[in-house]
């Protein structure tokens, strides 16, 4: 059954396979570590994460590099303003090198509470500054970069398709430019290498053939995709406001130094709204998933809302809609856990589901065959082996699941255990006293498949 995904290059819905077979290369982009993620950026993490988890559904190995931006990211993404390191170090009182390991290991965090796959590589920015010289280095000897007072510049003028995945409109740029481009040659130029301010030393920075400075955000993608997929890979990922320029930087750096466009495939995760307006640190509406936790919601209750939406479509947060996915979850989590042991997944069922997810990953069809099956009439061994094997891609950790064991006073407990004895004697009547026993003690029983389960009455 053929994997189909949607190509941001090519703007289609194309066939998927692998440029190396079994292994797809994938390659996400990962955090600016001067703050905290926000649920926004999570939501993005999670359709990665259902991505790879479907390439290793349908058989594939993954190679999955993730980086973490330590240095380069400027407040604005046309190359000015400060290093968004270097103002998270002023706000917390902390070095850049402080927050940048605070901050990393917070979204790292982050991701284990998401049930998110580790990445096989982690590569930080900071720790590849000789891979990134390098390949600024070649995109100069082709011809493709300038020197200006504050840096070495990428001349997008050189590239005829520079601008494609973006469908960006370079010669109507140019000719409507109404920006300040100081001694930029073109308003769509971008920096490789920023110089260090005269008569200031940066936390940061480091000799390069150019002078003493920091690599351009761009260029750490390029060169550490490059480093541990190859010049051209499967997949290149990231959220859809990369899409008008971080990506297209990159893939113009990558034709400049190695004459591909990186990667097969281009995908992107739309935004997150709340208030139907994009959340985001830039605005400051933005939720973390600690503060779901602080609100009593379980942090996959927050996976389980993105589920119910195309990761191409653009999801409004609301309190009302987690706390349904809360409820949601909760059930469907029991509803596996009283189904006692599983048998085998059910195979029609488990076709329907691969359909589903290789159709360009229709998590919320995948989700709602999912219900179907909870609430038919399969038995349930095997209706709970059907649910299991959809979780190794919806990533709910369905079988580790328990219901919080509640301590029941032994007075409650022997009266549940008498009525066990009465109904095993078939004395109807003389156990449904004990129920009402129970009941107006404050509790109540369940009768299930594994036995009776009492908990206090909500």
């Amino acid at each position: 059954m053929t994997l189909r995904l949607y190509d941001t290059y090519t703007r289609s819905v194309r066939d998927f396979g692998p440029l190396r077979p079994p292994t797809v290369g994938l390659y996400t982009c990962g955090p600016t570590v001067y703050d905290y993620a926000h649920i926004g950026n999570l939501r993005t993490y999670v359709f990665e994460d259902i991505l790879r988890r479907v390439l290793l559904y349908n058989g594939y190995e993954v190679r999955h590099v993730m980086n973490i931006t330590d240095v380069g990211h400027l407040t604005s993404d046309s190359d000015t303003g400060e290093d968004r390191m270097e103002k998270g170090a002023r706000r917390t009182g902390k070095t850049a090198w402080e927050i940048a390991e605070l901050y990393a290991a917070e979204f790292k965090k982050d991701l284990q509470r998401l049930n998110i796959l580790e990445p096989t590589v982690w590569c930080r920015a900071t720790d590849h500054i000789a891979e990134q010289v390098e390949t600024i280095r070649r995109i100069e000897e082709n011809g493709c970069a300038y020197r200006t007072s504050d840096g070495i510049y990428f001349d997008t003028s050189r590239l005829p398709d520079y601008g494609y995945l973006a469908r960006l409109d370079v010669a109507g740029l140019q000719a409507g430019a109404r920006v300040e481009v100081g001694e930029k040659r073109n308003p769509t130029d971008f920096a490789l290498w920023k110089f260090s301010p005269a008569g200031q030393r940066r936390q940061m920075e480091w000799e390069s053939p150019w002078g003493r400075g920091f690599p351009g955000w761009h260029i750490e993608c390029s060169a550490m995709s490059a480093k541990y997929l190859g010049d051209y890979f499967d997949i290149h990922c990231g959220g859809e406001d990369h899409i008008s320029v971080h990506h297209p930087n990159e893939i113009a750096q990558t034709q400049a130094s190695s004459g591909t466009r990186l990667a097969n495939f281009w995908m992107h995760g739309y935004f997150l709204q709340i208030d139907d307006s994009r959340m985001g640190k830039s605005v400051g509406n933005f939720l973390r998933l600690e503060t779901l936790a602080d609100r009593g919601f379980d942090t996959l209750a927050w996976r389980f809302f993105c589920l119910g939406a195309h990761y191409r479509t653009k999801l409004n947060f609301t309190w009302e809609g987690l706390n349904g996915a809360a409820t949601a979850l909760d059930r469907l989590r029991m509803a596996v856990h009283e189904w006692g042991e599983p048998a085998q997944p059910d195979p029609d069922l488990v076709r329907r589901f691969l359909e589903a997810v290789n159709d360009d990953l229709d998590m919320p069809r995948a989700l709602a065959l999912t219900w179907e099956v909870a609430r038919g009439e399969l038995p349930p061994p095997l209706r709970k082996a059907t649910v299991l094997e959809f979780d190794r891609v919806l990533g709910l950790r369905l079988a580790e699941w328990k219901p919080a064991e509640e301590a029941v006073p032994d007075e409650i407990a022997t009266l549940v255990q008498q009525r066990q004895q009465a109904r095993a004697l078939k004395r109807w009547k003389e156990a449904d006293t004990l129920r009402d026993r129970v009941t107006a003690a404050g509790w109540e029983i369940e009768d299930t498949a594994g036995g009776p389960r009492v908990r206090r009455r909500g």
